[in-house]
């Protein structure tokens, strides 16, 4: 069993360097000529694009193989109000470059739709917004020309029950073209919908599902990990990429939901050991405050309590 390990968005060792420069659109309407909210759309966007490939080539240097795309890299993509951005066409080469760089190097990159994401939402209005928000995903994609590449996103709403709302996002995932809802991953939640029932939602309409930890530790609906794990596993099956894992460590300890900086290793060794007698390769994505200094954190603790353990890499552990 591989097991590569991964980080979201901010590489902290790179100081300066984000992805995920902002134009509000509040700073856009003071705006007066439409040349200038044009000129400084384009500004931010291109210095995003210029920092994720920095970033990027940073993970390959470090051989650090799974990385998530921030979700604000084209500002104001999606805004109503902002009509004339035609990014794809001012940024289909950056695009192209960054795809290319990371087939290169056989990374594994997806996205992350932000919370406001809700495609269960009993309001149709939240549910066009979703869409359209997933469609900048899958033009991110594209453009990259990396057929790959997932997004992960959650239930949503429980809105008129549980089961009600598990129905309306079935419903409503139907209603996605294809070239979407494929690039699907669904995640249990720490709040409201278990591991048990995103594995029921992810049998039913066939996509993979991404198994949180830390949110299972919050919301177990008292169903120990190892009955879900055998399950979840099968969800990937016949996909390009291993099984994905979110992992995060409870800031406060206990069932806290919110994260720590840093990954306790103890825990995370346990899980791993829960996983070994199915022999499946994982890619685990590390939720931490501290980023990828939680990833080489993570690594120097998991040598020092495993040291016989063998590495492929410096990310990637043989078990």
């Amino acid at each position: 069993m591989r097991v590569r390990l991964g980080y979201v968005a901010i590489a902290m060792k790179l100081p300066n360097v984000t992805s995920s420069s902002q134009l509000t659109y509040t700073r856009y309407k003071k705006m007066v000529l439409e040349e200038e909210r044009l000129n400084e759309l384009k500004r931010v966007t291109r210095s995003n694009m210029e920092d994720l490939y920095k970033i990027l080539l940073y993970n390959a240097k470090n051989n650090i193989h799974f990385y998530r795309i921030t979700s604000k890299l084209v500002p104001l993509a999606t805004h109503p109000e902002v009509t004339n951005w035609e990014y794809r066409t001012y940024f289909k080469q950056d695009l192209k470059r960054i795809g290319e760089l990371v087939k290169k190097h056989g990374m594994r990159v997806d996205t992350h739709p932000d919370h406001f994401n809700v495609l269960n939402s009993i309001r149709k209005d939240v549910v066009e917004k979703t869409k359209k928000e997933l469609l900048l995903h899958y033009y991110l994609f594209e453009d990259m020309k990396y057929p790959e590449g997932k997004m992960v996103i959650h239930i949503g709403s429980g809105q008129g029950g549980k089961r009600e709302a598990i129905e309306r996002f079935i419903k409503n995932f139907h209603t996605l073209h294809h070239e979407i809802s494929s690039r699907l991953i669904i995640e249990n939640d720490d709040k409201l919908f278990t591991a048990k029932e995103i594995l029921g939602v992810c049998k039913e309409i066939k996509v993979p599902m991404v198994l949180d930890v830390h949110h299972h530790l919050c919301n177990s609906g008292d169903i120990p990990i190892e009955e879900i794990i055998p399950g979840f596993l099968e969800t990937w099956n016949g996909q390009y990429f291993p099984p994905k894992i979110h992992i995060s460590s409870p800031k406060e300890g206990g069932k806290d939901r919110k994260h720590a900086d840093y990954i306790v290793a103890n825990d995370f060794i346990t899980f791993l050991e829960k996983c070994k007698p199915y022999g499946r390769n994982l890619d685990v994505m590390i939720e931490a405050k501290q980023k990828d200094l939680a990833l080489y954190g993570l690594v120097r603790d998991i040598k020092s309590l495993r040291p016989n353990l063998k590495w492929i890499d410096e990310t990637t552990i043989e078990i």
